[in-house]
Parts: C-alpha cells; sequence; structure tokens
C-alpha cells in the first residue's frame, strides 16, 4: 500500500493559515493597525476603497525596518517580538505570532515600502500570492507604508463569503474603534473612498471616547479608578438611564489590547444591578492593566480573549470598583454615614435670631355636628318655646331632645340615599354593560400580551406585538417598493446626533432612506438634519427609528439577495408595533385580527418566528381527558 502522508506546499500552508488570521478585511486591519503601534508611531493613517475589498493601506511615522527586515516581514513564523516560549507569558506588544503579514500576502497583492531614520533610502516590496515579484531600493519618508490589494483575488470562493460594503465597513471602523480607543495618545486617521471619517488628535482618554461617539457621550460617563496589588483599573461607564438594548458600546482593555470577556462583562451589568430596565445593557470603556505575567494571550488566533490567573478575584474588585463609583457619583444609591456638608448653615443665615416654632391652638369647644347641620338646627328651635334658647347639639344638654333628633338625623339620611342611589346606579349599570359588551366581542386580550379569538374549529392566540410586526412590515415594504412615498415637511427641522461611524453608516443608505419618505436637509460630522419624515411615524419615533436600523445592519440582518429597503421595513416595523403589556380595546383587537390574516403571510413576523398558534376542538378536548 502506497504512502499517503504528504507535505503541503508552502502556499498551500500559507493559505490555510490565512483562514485563522484573516476572515475579512477587518482582520486585515486590526493586524496592519497592531503592527504600527508595536513599530513605535504616534502618528496612523488608514486609507480604504470599497470597504477594503480593492484597498486596504496603513501608513505610519514608525521606526521602520531594513531591507533584510523588509524580506523576512512576509516569511511565517517571522517575529522580533519574541525569542523562546517563555516570552509568551511576558508580552508587551500587540502581534508576536509572526504569521500576519505571510497569511495577508498569500491571499492578496501586498506593496511595502519602508524606510529607517538613519537611512538615506527605503525599501519597497511586491509580493502576489506568497510570491515576490519584485524588491528595490526608493525614496521613502521615515515609517512604513503597507498596502494590500484584492483581498482574496486567489481564492473566488472566500470573496462570495464577504458581506455587503456596508457590513464589512461596520467591521473595520469597530477594529479601527478598538485600537484607537486602546492608545489614545496615538493619533489616527481614517479615510473611506477619499472621504474623511475620523481625523483623532492625540489626547487622553476621554477625549477619545468622546472624538469617536460624539460630543453627547460627554455628559454620559462616569469615571472609574482604583488601583490594587493586582489590578489598575482606569475609564468610565455610561449612567444607567442612557443604557441600551443592544451590547454596543462595551470595551474592556487588558494592558492596551482590546478583550471580549462574558466573565468580566457579568461583574460590570451586577454593578448596575436595580438600575438597569429589563433588556438594557450598560455601556462602558474599561482599561484594565495586570502583570503580564498573570495572563494567557495566546488562546486564541484573533487575541480577543485571555485567560486569567485569578479571575474570581478580579471579578470581584471589578465589581466593587464599579459600583463605588456610580455611588461616588450620585448615580446609585449609597449609605453614607459622613455628615452632609449641604445641611450646614448658610453663612448668612448664622448671625440671625433663631425661629421660634409656630403655635398649635386648639378650640376645646369645636363641635361638628353643629357646623354640619344648621338646618336641623333652626328646625328644632321651632318646636320649643320662645323663652327655650336650647338648640340642637349644643354642648349644654346634647340629649334633650333626642327623639327630634333622631326622627330628622333620619330624614337627613333618607334624602341623602335617595341623592346617592341614581350617580351608584348609573355607575353598576356602566359596569354590567361593559362586561357584557367585552363578553359578546368577537376577542379577547390575555395578560396584555396575546389575543384569543374563536374560530369554527376551535381558538386562535395571537401574539400582538408579533402580529403587528407583520401588518407594519408588508404595509411599510408596500408603501417603500410600489408606491410613491410619501413624506410630511417638519415645521422646525430636527437634529440627531449619532457617532461619525453611525452618520457614515447613513449617508451609505440615504438614497433608500429618501425613497421612504425621509428628507435629509444637511449632514455634518456628529449630526443629521431631518427636515421631512414618512407620513407612517412620528417626529418622537424619528431617533428610535434610525437607531434599530444601525442596530440591524450591524448585527448583519442579511440583505444579501434583497436591498436596503427590506431591512428598513424590518426595522420601522419593530421600532413601531405594539408592545407586550399595552391594553387594547375591542375594535382595536379586531382590526389588528383583521390586519394580521389579509397579510400575504400572517404566520410569521418578519424575523421568522410565529404570530399565532391555532388550538382545535380536538386538542383542548384532548387537555381535560386526563
Amino acid at each position: 500500500m502506497s504512502d499517503i502522508i504528504q507535505l503541503l506546499p508552502d502556499h498551500v500552508a500559507n493559505q490555510i493559515a490565512a483562514g485563522e488570521v484573516v476572515q475579512r478585511p477587518a482582520s486585515v486591519v486590526k493586524e496592519l493597525l497592531e503592527n504600527a503601534i508595536d513599530a513605535g508611531a504616534t502618528s496612523i493613517k488608514l486609507l480604504l476603497k470599497n470597504s477594503g475589498k480593492t484597498l486596504i493601506q496603513v501608513i505610519d511615522n514608525g521606526k521602520g525596518m531594513s531591507t533584510t527586515d523588509a524580506r523576512l516581514s512576509f516569511e511565517r513564523h517571522a517575529t522580533s517580538k519574541i525569542k523562546d516560549a517563555q516570552d509568551l507569558f511576558n508580552l508587551n506588544t500587540k502581534g508576536f505570532r509572526g504569521e500576519a503579514l505571510a497569511s495577508i500576502a498569500a491571499i492578496a497583492q501586498v506593496e511595502l515600502k519602508t524606510k529607517q531614520e538613519n537611512e538615506e533610502l527605503g525599501t519597497v516590496i511586491k509580493i502576489e500570492g506568497s510570491k515576490i515579484i519584485s524588491q528595490e531600493t526608493t525614496t521613502a519618508a521615515k515609517g512604513t507604508s503597507i498596502a494590500v490589494k484584492n483581498l482574496f483575488y486567489n481564492i473566488p470562493a472566500r470573496r462570495n463569503f464577504l458581506k455587503s460594503d456596508t457590513v464589512e465597513t461596520r467591521h473595520i471602523i469597530d477594529e479601527f474603534q478598538r485600537v484607537s480607543l486602546a492608545h489614545p495618545n496615538i493619533a489616527f486617521l481614517l479615510h473611506h473612498n477619499d472621504n474623511e471619517v475620523y481625523n483623532l488628535k492625540d489626547s487622553n482618554f476621554r477625549k477619545r471616547i468622546v472624538s469617536i461617539f460624539g460630543a453627547k457621550m460627554n455628559e454620559k460617563l462616569v469615571p472609574i479608578s482604583e488601583q490594587t496589588d493586582i489590578i489598575t483599573i482606569n475609564g468610565f461607564a455610561a449612567k444607567p438611564e442612557y443604557s441600551k438594548k443592544k451590547r454596543g458600546e462595551q470595551f474592556f482593555f487588558v494592558n492596551d489590547r482590546f478583550i471580549k470577556s462574558s466573565y468580566l462583562n457579568h461583574a460590570v451589568v451586577n454593578a448596575f444591578e436595580g438600575l438597569l430596565e429589563q433588556g438594557s445593557h450598560p455601556s462602558y470603556f474599561l482599561y484594565l492593566s495586570v502583570p503580564p505575567n498573570t495572563i494567557d494571550i495566546n488562546i486564541h488566533p484573533t487575541k480577543t480573549e485571555i485567560k486569567f490567573d485569578n479571575e474570581k478575584a478580579l471579578y470581584a474588585i471589578l465589581r466593587a470598583t464599579v459600583k463605588h463609583s456610580l455611588g461616588q457619583y450620585n448615580v446609585a444609591p449609597v449609605l453614607d454615614f459622613n455628615r452632609d456638608a449641604t445641611l450646614d448653615t448658610p453663612y448668612d443665615f448664622k448671625n440671625k435670631p433663631a425661629v421660634s416654632s409656630p403655635k398649635i391652638i386648639v378650640d376645646p369647644n369645636f363641635n361638628p355636628f353643629k357646623t354640619d347641620l344648621p338646618k336641623e338646627t333652626k328646625t328644632v328651635d321651632t318646636s320649643f318655646s320662645k323663652n327655650n334658647s336650647t338648640t340642637f347639639g349644643s354642648a349644654t344638654n346634647p340629649t334633650k331632645n333626642y327623639q327630634t333628633n333622631y326622627k330628622k338625623d333620619t330624614s337627613s339620611w333618607e334624602a341623602l340615599y335617595s341623592n346617592i342611589t341614581p350617580v351608584e346606579t348609573a355607575k353598576q349599570d356602566q359596569l354590567f354593560e361593559s362586561q357584557q359588551e367585552t363578553e359578546t366581542g368577537k376577542t379577547f386580550q390575555i395578560q396584555k400580551k396575546y389575543l384569543l379569538s374563536t374560530i369554527k374549529s376551535g381558538v386562535v392566540l395571537i401574539h400582538q406585538s408579533l402580529a403587528h410586526q407583520r401588518i407594519l412590515y408588508e404595509e411599510f415594504l408596500t408603501n417603500i417598493t410600489v408606491k410613491e412615498a410619501s413624506s410630511q415637511q417638519l415645521l422646525f427641522p430636527v437634529t440627531i446626533s449619532f457617532s461619525s461611524a453611525d452618520i457614515e453608516m447613513i449617508y451609505t443608505i440615504k438614497s433608500d432612506l429618501e425613497s421612504a419618505g425621509f428628507v435629509f436637509n444637511e449632514f455634518t460630522k456628529e449630526s443629521i438634519c431631518i427636515g421631512g419624515i414618512p407620513t407612517s411615524i412620528t417626529e418622537s419615533q424619528i431617533s428610535l427609528i434610525l437607531e434599530q436600523l444601525l442596530d440591524d445592519m450591524k448585527v448583519e440582518v442579511p440583505d444579501a439577495s434583497f436591498s436596503h429597503f427590506d431591512v428598513m421595513a424590518k426595522s420601522f416595523a419593530k421600532s413601531l408595533a405594539i408592545k407586550t403589556g399595552k391594553s387594547l380595546s375591542p375594535k382595536e383587537q379586531e382590526n389588528l385580527v383583521n390586519n394580521l390574516f389579509s397579510c400575504k403571510e400572517p404566520s410569521t413576523s418578519p424575523f421568522g418566528k410565529a404570530t399565532f398558534k391555532t388550538l382545535t376542538l380536538n386538542e383542548i378536548d384532548a387537555i381535560f381527558k386526563n
């Protein structure tokens, strides 16, 4: 039997390694930015074309490479960061595997231009599919410029797996934000298709966060700071009232490296216990510094997961630190036994005489019956002689005319009762009429969440929110694609603030939004001015709809076979649909049921969930047989 095991050729091995390192253009951006940081750059430029599919270029002013280093950098497992395995547990740099440039060169056309400060000329190398095409000396500025062109040009199958330009741009911006947030002392510039998206100057943590996520973020941040023997924590958390329905602005940085940790995230969420609404997630930007020998970074190809030596201790410290900061800045209630300075006597009032306490005056002769029944008093007086001056309810002889008083009291209660009875009867009649109307209706609302409707074969249980989503989805999709969208002009244009990345995403679908009925007056780097909206929405719903649309685009709502119209219709329907807990009148219930079964696909919501469930009489009978 012949041997079947063989060594793979280098170009095949490189392509396999590239599958781990390079999954999409954002992976290339991450590796190149980290290499620039390791090179000691103080200014880094990122240039993109067609969401990185055509061009990804990173230019830095770092220390550059010699001719030999430039050639060796594209070899597998070539690195300047480590010399033996023990160095893996004492890392202070980003890249250390020595696979990034080799993997990128295996699936793209790469041009590297680099020069060291003490050299007169630099080096330019061109590589295609791991093959070196040319290597020459050239004039260049200090630092390194590396351009990656036509990603996956030699692996068309991998290129077909890439998402739309909007989604891929979102992933690149995410990686750019993570790297730039971890290094606020470095200036970053991002251009996409010759449009400036970010121009970040070197600054501190807070300014870097504000410059990325917009000026309004500044008022949302609560400082967090703690230093112990095993960890130093710095950063910010957003106030609970600015929490979001989806996990978006949640950043952990360990030793200036972005990581994902559900364990540490649980500690932060636990610190917000009792402050967040159900289903809301806090925003935070936390920078953790730990000794390098207490973490293991080399457990994931993308290096976004870290193994800690003492996770339980870090959990407790992080939770207590965040909770303390929320209380310290009056975000959360705390028990403070120290004297409150705000209760001190103001300076102007120290020398003024003390204010005397008000006196309480009680009238011992006060008789409520005397004032309540003045008419009865006059009536009783007429039944006595003129010389008798005793009145009904008098404190001197309260029981003298008992029988007369009793009769008068009885007549007054009868009169009172005769006046009240018609009102009470009307209320009771109204109550029974409403119950009768509900009982004779075709639908019933259960726990303000489901609608129960009877049919010939049994009953139908309808989820009111999902059903309304289906109705709105088909309505919006028809209005956007079939009918000519109608727009209502706003008397006062609405200005909404977004981050630069979100504005870039909205700008890419501007024409689709205009087809839906939106009118945009102006786009700036931090805000959007809207002058008109679709007739089916209100002014207060604009921000909610756009945020939901951005969230759906970020989580890659499938849009390969559909245009943005489908994503927009789904987002509009999800934002505007009635929510669980809303009470519906019998008429509203009936309209919802009728509109649902008038839809083309009434059985599922726009996101594939069932809108109703039918229970036949046989199924109902089977429940009670046992």
